[in-house]
């Protein structure tokens, strides 16, 4: 064995050599299925590198030149964060039977090296002369050749040459395998991995006019940080929340638009059941580059109805488990207003977040806010906050206060003011929720409730503008000897 002096940093060489070759690519037929992800850094426009969050199920085949009896083969190109344990690979029609299967993880400098184990090269020095021809049996910390002259570690180089013409990147899969015969045979990969998930944009833009409608476009957002480029792949999206027991598997930037497709409906994808959830199958194969976030239509485009208030809301629905007789309890007392969204899904909406644009004087659109929506089932509502409303303003105080122990009651009432400084009227909701105790009843009020429930008051009260508007309020409160 021959060993040479080491002096180059190995994240130059991969750099030097990852700018002659181009990543081997998997035979056509692969599909993925992508599981929803919330991870901000897997959609992160900014940062380099690939990010171990989301979850994918990879189904692709790969072709292989095999001898007749027992060999090793390196299946190369893998993504960097691969669950080893459920990794599955089978041959068709009796062509071979799998003995055994490695897992090297292509994680760190040696990434790109990792794919090429088994496989013929030559290592090249700072001044493009030859170092070592022959089959790569490891990478690390240097690179272990047998060639014709026997066997050399080499330290110190500039690049490395595939003799393929392929450069294979990511994690590699090391096979042991008995062929029956020799020739090609096709073999079918399966794997989950993370660095790929999706999640729902949606974007809302306002219609003008007196009443609330706006155009809604639905889209998937699809990122890969897998460390791997995917070429026309088929794709499923799965909505739900599936559990994932194991901590350490996978768990759930350039921006293009994955293809045009039309807007018509039969282009949109294909909605289906899957267990649980729901799946979402793509019309037409799709590219993913490696770190990118690419957008593909989840519905066409439509007009909705909607509905917009100015929510002003104080407390929550928590029931206390006795009654509360502090005079300070729930003061309230913020000032500033809510401008929200509500609207009707039309079928299942996956979670995801929603962009809301309106126009300006001019008729051009402009962001108004943007907030998550959840998983919506079909005819349900979904409700955001797009922010704080400008022109409005509230005051809350309480007016009175009185606890009668021996007759186990309790009555309070509170002032609410509403100033609208814009230049045209307004309807404000006030949300209140009597919670000192479960049981109470309004007394008085100067607006008539539009809502009440166990939890909640709600009153719509009518703000002109350049002016100010007046709520007053009662409830009394009793409970049992035993409360």
């Amino acid at each position: 064995m021959t060993t040479l002096p080491r002096s180059t940093v190995l994240a130059t060489a991969c750099a030097a050599f990852m700018a002659m070759s181009t990543a081997q690519a998997a035979d056509a037929g692969t599909a993925l299925t992508l599981y929803r992800s919330d991870s901000a850094a897997l959609f992160a426009s900014s940062g380099d590198g690939s990010v171990g969050e989301g979850h994918a199920v990879v189904r692709e085949q790969r072709t292989l030149q095999l001898k007749a009896g027992t060999q090793d083969v390196a299946v190369g190109d893998l993504p960097l964060y691969l669950d080893p344990e459920a990794i599955a690979l089978s041959f068709g029609k009796d062509q071979a039977v799998l003995v055994s299967q490695r897992l090297l993880l292509g994680q760190g400098n040696e990434a790109a090296l990792a794919g090429l184990v088994g496989q013929e090269i030559t290592v090249l020095g700072d001044n493009g002369e030859s170092l070592a021809q022959g089959t790569l049996l490891r990478a690390g910390t240097g690179l272990l050749v047998k060639g014709a002259m026997g066997t050399t570690l080499v330290r110190d180089y500039a690049a490395v040459r595939s003799a393929g013409g392929s450069f294979p990147t990511g994690a590699s899969l090391r096979l042991r395998v008995d062929a029956a015969r020799a020739g090609t045979a096709i073999a079918t990969l399966s794997y989950p991995t993370a660095g790929l998930g999706w999640r729902a944009a949606y974007v809302a833009t306002l219609v003008p006019g007196g009443t609330c409608r706006m155009q809604f476009e639905s889209r998937a957002s699809i990122a890969n940080r897998s460390g791997r480029d995917w070429h026309d792949a088929t794709l499923k999206l799965v909505a739900g929340e599936p559990r994932f027991a194991k901590l350490e598997a996978p768990q759930p930037m350039a921006m293009s638009m994955a293809r045009a497709y039309k807007a018509g409906a039969a282009d949109m994808p294909q909605q289906s059941s899957l267990g649980d959830y729901r799946l979402y199958t793509l019309p037409q194969p799709v590219d993913l580059p490696d770190g990118s976030v690419s957008q593909v239509p989840l519905y066409a485009t439509r007009t909705l109805a909607c509905e917009r208030t100015a929510l002003y809301e104080n407390g929550n629905a928590w029931t206390p488990p006795e009654p509360m007789l502090a005079p300070d309890f729930n003061t309230g007392g913020g000032n500033t207003i809510e401008s929200t969204l509500r609207f009707t899904a039309f079928d299942s909406l996956p979670a995801g977040y929603l962009r809301v644009l309106g126009n300006d004087n001019q008729g051009t659109p402009q962001f108004l806010g943007e907030g998550r929506i959840d998983d919506t089932p079909k005819g349900s509502d979904a409700t955001l906050s797009l922010g704080t409303a400008f022109d409005l303003r509230a005051e809350r105080e309480r007016t009175s206060f009185k606890v009668d122990k021996a007759a186990r009651a309790m009555d309070e009432a509170f002032r609410i003011t509403l100033t609208n400084a814009g230049e045209s009227a307004r309807v404000v909701t006030v949300r209140e929720h009597p919670s000192r105790w479960r049981e109470w009843t309004l007394v008085s009020s100067s607006v008539k409730p539009d809502k009440q429930s166990p939890d909640v008051l709600e009153f719509k009260v009518n703000v002109p503008a350049g002016g100010k508007a007046t709520l007053d309020y009662a409830v009394h409160y009793r409970w049992a000897a035993d409360q």
